[in-house]
């Protein structure tokens, strides 16, 4: 089949990546990319980091220039959504009625944040904290004094602890289950993260819900399960995200928390991909399905996809990994831990500098580095290997992790 046309419904990471990806491959057809913001595809992951804290300007987290685009035939179909999909005439028809054909199909619609629903939560002063439009909502409003709550102990909600608290915000965490990071990290992590944070000065509450919003008509507290009212002039919740899959289901393609694709990110219609935080796919290393929302799987999903459509199949198979930048730390995470796995410490958590092994029957699974850069480029091939450790000498950080495979 000659492909002459690939349309990419979504310009986050993965639908941006993916136009790159077949431009880069030499595809010459038509190549057309349809997002629902005004901005150039760009890199999420500074939104709540430099961005918030002006350490960075809009156009460094472009993923190419705004002149690339342009200047490689690709076109931007920017403050635009797709109403609908037809796979039998096989085109996407916009909202504005305009309908256009397609060889191939991306779906990289990512996800949305999921919102609060209890009372007060559409108060003037609660935000939400996913693309650039909504930091450019609340950034001039974090200065000193103010009363800052933060709704969810994630890597989101941790990062602009860490910009807000630096900025002389005063501020509070406030997470439901027993501890920060209880979904992505161990206690040992998770303690840690809590003893910078409290250093730093964040209040820190868990095992608490928000029951309420207090003000007439701008945020002036928080009410906690607990009974306690957290005062506030500014509130940012970050508790998950939902894949955005009802235009996928709309037209039958299959889904099971994402959009279920192959290791070439192609789903159940062969002219149909799919690729970033909206997907379910397989991963060999791991030895299951999951669904990631996580930068180098938009980017990596985006590549594969194009190279499929284009006739050059490569799988994508990958160690998961991920990054969080709070205060001077750099945590750079490879793997995926699971409850009950053994975790050793390499390094000093008093230093700030260590790394948390962990192993599963002996074999390294996953590894969380903390200003420990060496044993996270070290970890990727080890853990892809599923190598076996030795633990004897695992904790002394003097020894190479690359040198205690057994």
């Amino acid at each position: 089949m000659t492909v002459n046309t690939i349309v990419i419904v979504g310009a986050g990471e993965a639908g941006g990546q993916t136009a790159i990806s077949l431009r880069q491959q030499g595809f010459q057809g038509r190549v057309i990319v349809i997002g629902d913001e005004a901005y150039v595809p760009y890199e999420r992951p500074p939104l709540s980091k430099a961005f918030l804290a002006r350490e960075t300007e809009m156009e460094r987290m472009y993923m190419r220039g705004a002149d690339f685009y342009p200047e490689n035939n690709i076109e931007l179909r920017l403050s635009t959504r797709v109403d609908s999909i037809d796979r039998a005439d096989k085109s996407v028809t916009l909202e504005g009625g305009e309908k256009i054909a397609y060889d191939k199909l991306m779906i990289a619609t990512g996800g949305r944040v999921r919102k609060m629903t209890c009372p007060g939560a559409d108060l003037t002063g609660v935000h939400y904290l996913r693309n650039i439009d909504d930091v450019m909502g609340f950034r001039d409003e974090v200065q000193a004094g103010k009363n800052i709550a933060i709704v969810g102990g994630g890597y989101i909600g941790l990062e602009v602890a860490a910009v807000a608290t630096k900025r002389g915000c005063n501020v509070t965490v406030i997470e439901a289950t027993e501890r920060v990071l209880s979904r992505v990290t161990s206690p040992e992590m998770s303690a840690f993260y809590t003893d910078v944070h409290t250093r730093a000065g964040v209040n820190i509450i868990t095992s608490a819900t928000v029951t309420s919003f207090t003000g007439t008509t701008r945020v002036e507290g928080v009410v906690c399960s607990t009974g306690k009212t957290i005062p506030a002039d500014l509130v940012i919740v970050g508790i998950g995200i939902i894949p955005n899959v009802e235009m996928a289901q709309a037209i039958g393609l299959q889904t099971d928390n994402g959009i279920v694709v192959n290791e070439f990110a192609q789903t159940n219609d062969e002219h149909i991909y799919s690729a970033g935080d909206c997907t379910n796919h397989p991963n060999d290393l791991l030895g299951r399905r999951l669904r990631l929302e996580s930068v180098p799987n938009a980017l990596s999903q985006g590549k594969a996809a194009a190279l499929h459509m284009l006739g050059k199949p490569e799988k994508y198979a990958e160690v998961p990994w991920f990054w969080s930048d709070q205060y001077d730390l750099k945590l750079q995470m490879v793997g995926i831990n699971d409850p009950g796995d053994q975790v050793v410490i390499r390094g000093s958590m008093a230093d700030r500098k260590f790394s948390a092994c962990y192993l599963r029957d002996g074999v390294l699974v996953a590894i969380n580095a903390v200003n420990m850069s060496k044993d996270f480029l070290q970890s990727k091939k080890l853990i892809a290997a599923k190598a076996k450790i030795d633990l004897a000498k695992l904790a002394d950080a003097s020894i190479a992790l690359k040198d205690l495979a057994a």
